[in-house]
């Protein structure tokens, strides 16, 4: 069966035999157009929020016809959780790149920074309040990241054995996760009061873990 067929064809029939109606078929995950969708509607959260996101919009800035959206998409909010999981795990990939770099701390202090992905999880907290099931995915993917960056921080901690600093790596993680979103937040807001001084204090922290080669931007 073809990945994309125009508005308005038939639905395809239920391989049900209960007399439940036709499940309408879905684009396939890996298509183009759902990745354009879903690209498209990511843009308009991070530039209006989520509240402009509708199948009109959508298309309008995918330059597609608007009746895709809910060939591939049941509903606006199956959407948004589309845009939220590709989001997540995109940085998590992002994540596993700078754990295993020789620097790990001082590139997981540059993933929690990004503004732009610090703006998207804001709209998805807030959209998480009406909904269940973004809800569900953040407490998931937030787990998974922790879970992750926890394991890299103890192995850093271990590795500097005596001179390391007497912090626990789940304390470590939330202290440095925590610090880089509300940096982040605050600069998507235009307020900078005391961050030069934050910023230098959490990079004199970071110094204690690195090794020569030390990329000292960011």
């Amino acid at each position: 069966m073809p990945d994309e067929r125009p508005p308005g064809a038939p639905e395809a029939a239920s391989v049900h035999g209960d007399g439940a109606p036709p499940a309408r078929r879905r684009g396939t995950a890996d298509s183009k157009t759902r990745a354009a969708l879903i690209e498209a509607t990511a843009r308009l959260v991070l530039e209006e929020g989520h509240g402009a996101v509708t199948a009109r919009r959508v298309a309008a800035q995918a330059g597609l016809n608007p009746g895709l959206v809910h060939y591939y998409f049941r509903t606006m909010d199956d959407l948004l959780l589309a845009v939220f999981r590709h989001g997540a795990e995109a940085n998590l990939r992002r994540q596993k790149r700078a754990l295993s770099s020789a620097q790990p701390l001082r590139a997981l202090w540059k993933v929690n920074t990004d503004p732009r992905g610090v703006k998207l999880m804001m709209e998805f907290v807030v959209l998480s309040n009406r909904d269940e099931a973004i809800r569900a995915e953040i407490a998931a993917y937030a787990e998974r990241f922790r879970e992750a960056e926890q394991a890299a921080i103890a192995r850093v901690l271990k590795e500097r054995g005596g001179d390391a600093p007497d912090i626990s790596p789940a304390a470590a993680s939330m202290l440095l996760d925590g610090v880089a979103r509300l940096l982040a937040i605050e600069r998507s807001l235009g307020v900078t009061i005391g961050h030069e001084d934050l910023v230098a204090l959490v990079h004199d922290y970071l110094r204690r873990f690195d090794t020569p080669d030390t990329d000292n931007e960011g």
